[in-house]
């Protein structure tokens, strides 16, 4: 009898051929196709690859496309990602494209986003994000990514531990003068439906005064991919943090509105405050973890929402980055350590 043949190499069975640099997310770089009816199909037929690169990376840059706009880049959206999920509590100004794409950010440019997991305080979340470069910036502006499966096993033993039990909690004060205000947040001006949505959704509330209303919210720092089994650091408490504002801004914003009225901030889940050092320390993990890549014109950045977080680069001149959110994800499918809350963890 004969011996067995060898396996064929990875590149063979998937199709793809991905690039694996120190201090990059995988690049595969797509055939050449002439027209985005070539891309898409290309794309759609290896959807499966991708998802399993996706998997095994966090975060696959998929170069070489001709995507140039907001329509060509819903159109390859929908050739890798096959439910659309919704953009809920809204954090940041964006710009609405349609059909479910928008811009990245509206953030000025001079402001570097640190790395965090899209909408890890709502009870369902988008699994993936697709980012996608229709005009690349002069200078930096790179999207960054991060393994949060490497974070986890990064950070400090005893800081892991108390998350583990107490989770982390996210108290907001929406107002016309600093973040959003609550109406864009919940997308109506109706009180009660907003009422309505955070008794729905484990989201604690009080009405300050009539235009002004502080929400808080306790969920769990660490949860389990449904698809990987793996458990991910997955929360906004760094992102949050007052500590984590630039020294100027969080004075200003501490002697305007005091601790109690920032716009964000964030604590242990049993309420308790870290020390700076702790705050510190979590957010030198996610240096360590932070991987980058310059854009170019026409790349997707296909990001597995739970293994990976995201953020950006400060950047100079134009820059169009568009994302859209998909196949939607609820945090019991996740296996969370923490349940979710509207108080402090034994309160």
């Amino acid at each position: 009898m004969s011996a067995p043949a060898p396996a064929p190499p990875a590149a063979a069975v998937t199709g793809l051929d991905p690039v694996r640099e120190p201090g990059k997310p995988v690049v595969v770089h797509a055939p050449r196709h002439d027209t985005l009816e070539e891309a898409v199909g290309w794309l759609t037929a290896h959807r499966a690859a991708i998802r399993q690169e996706l998997h095994r990376s966090g975060a696959v840059l998929l170069r070489g496309l001709p995507v140039e706009d907001a329509a060509g880049f819903a159109r390859a959206r929908d050739a890798i990602i096959e439910r659309q999920a919704g953009y809920k509590e809204k954090a940041t100004p964006r710009t609405d494209f349609g059909e479910g794409v928008f811009s990245s950010t509206d953030l000025p440019a001079i402001q570097p986003i640190r790395l965090h997991n899209e909408n890890s305080y709502t009870l369902d979340f988008p699994g993936v994000l697709l980012f996608g470069c229709v005009t690349a910036p002069e200078e930096g502006g790179a999207t960054t990514v991060g393994d949060m499966r490497e974070a986890l096993r990064l950070m400090p033993p005893r800081l892991r531990e108390r998350f583990a039990e107490a989770g982390w909690l996210l108290v907001r004060n929406y107002s016309e003068l600093a973040g959003l205000p609550w109406y864009q947040t919940f997308a109506t001006r109706d009180k009660a439906v907003a009422e309505a949505y955070c008794r729905d959704n484990v989201v604690g509330y009080e009405w300050l005064d009539d235009d002004t209303l502080r929400t808080s919210q306790r969920r769990s720092a660490i949860v389990t991919h449904p698809v990987t089994g793996e458990e991910s650091w997955f929360n906004h408490f760094a992102f949050w943090n007052n500590r984590t504002l630039d020294e100027d801004v969080r004075e200003v914003l501490v002697e305007t509105y005091g601790t109690d009225g920032l716009p964000f901030n964030t604590y242990l889940g049993d309420g308790s405050a870290l020390t700076d050092d702790e705050v510190d320390a979590i957010n030198a993990v996610y240096d360590r973890v932070t991987v980058r890549e310059t854009w170019q014109q026409g790349d997707l950045m296909l990001v597995d929402n739970i293994l990976c977080a995201h953020g950006r680069e400060a950047f100079r001149g134009d820059r169009k980055i568009l994302v859209a959110m998909g196949d939607p994800v609820p945090l019991a499918d996740c296996r969370p350590v923490t349940a979710p809350s509207t108080t402090a963890f034994g309160k």
